[in-house]
């Protein structure tokens, strides 16, 4: 069931959402028109949280000169500008938003901790989390899954530059075949790449519903809170 089942959810979004057309960096027609999805999704009754990714800045995984840890630290760094740049597009628009990064940077946002998070959610706040974990050799996907078990959210919503689910890459495979509902032994058996197995084996054992969807179609974050648009389910 969609729509008023729904009551709070977390939005995860990749990097690579804000840098639109760029082959890097942030393209503020990109944030602008997601920054009106979430506030679309506000209006309506619906309590987010986000977790942003930072791939539009670096990808440390793709540099081999540099050792993982120092690379994930580096890529926690990314995640903080996105997210304050989401804030301040959010703010504009009259939502109240709040950064809170796992990486401790006083001087520019809160620090996380979940009775901090859990309160600002109270006071109806939409919060974007940043730095992943804070921990290397942990994804954003699995960040998602933590804080939206934390947050107590009732489905991960991850906003992906397709419409779901798919057999393969729809963008090489004209023939892809899209999934409408999986089961999480169906994603990790099928080794489907939705997420990190640790994320989606986080979820399987807590029952955290995964819708996956495109981001990059202009209302199409509500149109799957309501049950509509184009999505995959796993759960």
């Amino acid at each position: 069931m969609f729509g008023k089942n729904y009551k709070r959810v977390l939005l995860k979004i990749s990097g690579e959402s804000f840098k639109g057309n760029l082959e890097s960096g942030q393209d503020y027609k990109a944030i602008d028109r997601i920054s009106n999805d979430i506030l679309e999704v506000d209006q309506n009754g619906t309590q987010i949280c986000l977790v942003v990714g930072g791939g539009n800045f670096y990808r440390g995984s793709e540099e081999a000169t540099i050792e993982r840890a120092a690379a994930d630290y580096i890529g926690m760094l990314a995640t903080v500008m996105n997210a304050l740049t989401l804030q301040e597009f959010l703010i504009a628009k009259g939502v109240s938003a709040q950064v809170l990064s796992s990486v401790p940077m006083d001087t520019i946002c809160d620090t996380y901790s979940r009775d901090r998070a859990l309160h600002y959610m109270d006071e109806e706040k939409v919060l974007i989390f940043a730095g992943g974990t804070g921990n290397p050799y942990v994804s954003t996907d699995t960040a998602a899954v933590y804080r939206g078990l934390e947050m107590k959210c009732d489905a991960v919503f991850k906003g992906t530059q397709v419409s779901g689910v798919y057999d393969s890459d729809p963008k090489q495979d004209k023939n892809a075949k899209k999934y409408d509902k999986l089961n999480y032994d169906q994603v990790i058996d099928q080794n489907l790449g939705v997420m990190d197995l640790s994320a989606i084996m986080v979820a399987r054992e807590h029952k955290l519903p995964i819708v996956v969807f495109s981001i990059l179609k202009k209302g199409e974050f509500h149109k799957v809170i309501t049950g509509d648009g184009n999505f995959t389910i796993i759960k």
